[in-house]
């Protein structure tokens, strides 16, 4: 699963709330909505909070595997 938890941090550590992503970067409340809950999200939203935050994936993302493997 890709959790977005590294997200939340790496926002406050920058000082940009997510009004300002809204209002400022004209990020979709829809997409944060989708963040939030660990949701799949468009690559391109990935790409723009990483340009927007001048960050790397993981900063902002993580893979944590699930206990079940797929075969």
């Amino acid at each position: 699963m890709i959790k977005f938890d590294r997200l939340w941090i790496t926002l406050k550590e920058k000082n940009i709330s997510q009004y300002k992503l809204v209002k400022h970067y004209g990020v979709d409340k829809a997409q944060l909505q989708r963040l939030r809950k660990n949701m799949v999200v468009k690559t391109i939203i990935i790409n723009r909070l990483c340009t927007i935050l001048n960050c790397q994936i993981e900063d902002i993302m993580e893979f944590i595997p699930d206990d079940e493997h797929i075969n």
